[in-house]
C-alpha cells in the first residue's frame, strides 16, 4: 500500500509543525496556572436567598438611601403575610421592609418566590396599609445587586420620597 501524505492547498506535501524548543516551554506558564488566574470569584447574586439579602442587599439599600439625605431608614428581612389589603389569604413570603421619616412612608419589596431572580413585588404607603401590590423589575433579564438598589430608589424617588422633586 502506499503511504498517503496530506498536501497543502498548492498541491505540494504538507511541512510538519515545528516543535518548541525546550527553551521556549520554560517560559510559557502550564495551563492550569493560566486557568486558575483567570477563574472569577462566584458572583454575589449566586449566594444563597437569605444570605444575599442579609448581607449584600440590605446594607447596599441602607446606603443608597442615605447617599439620597434619608438617614432614619429602618430595614428588616421578614417572611410574613401581605400587608396589601385583600392579598392578607396569601401565603407568607420574604419581604424587605423599610420605612423612614419617622415611620410615615413605609415601602415593601416582596419576593414570594424566595430567589432574586423569580417574581418580585412592591408596595409603599404613606402611614397606611397598602392597598396596591405592583410588579417590581419585571423585565431584567440578569438581576444584580445595583439593579436592585436602582429599582428600589427609581420606585422612591417616583413617589417624590428622595431627594429634593
Amino acid at each position: 500500500m502506499a503511504e498517503e501524505t496530506s498536501k497543502n492547498q498548492a498541491g505540494e506535501p504538507a511541512k510538519p509543525a515545528a516543535k518548541k524548543s525546550a527553551a521556549s516551554k520554560e517560559g510559557e506558564k502550564p495551563a492550569a496556572a493560566k486557568a486558575a488566574k483567570k477563574e472569577k470569584p462566584p458572583a454575589i447574586e449566586t449566594k444563597p436567598f437569605a444570605e444575599f439579602v442579609q448581607q449584600h442587599y440590605l446594607p447596599a439599600v441602607q446606603k443608597a438611601i442615605a447617599d439620597e439625605g434619608i438617614s432614619d431608614l429602618e430595614l428588616s428581612f421578614v417572611k410574613q403575610k401581605l400587608p396589601v389589603r385583600g392579598m392578607e389569604q396569601l401565603d407568607e413570603c420574604w419581604q424587605v421592609v423599610g420605612s423612614f421619616a419617622q415611620g410615615k412612608r413605609q415601602f415593601n419589596i416582596y419576593f414570594p418566590d424566595e430567589n432574586i431572580k423569580g417574581k418580585k413585588a412592591f408596595s409603599c404607603n404613606e402611614g397606611k396599609q397598602p392597598s396596591t401590590l405592583e410588579s417590581f423589575l419585571i423585565d431584567e433579564r440578569k438581576v444584580t445587586l445595583d439593579i436592585l438598589i436602582w429599582g428600589l430608589t427609581q420606585r422612591l424617588n417616583s413617589q417624590k420620597w428622595l431627594g429634593r422633586n
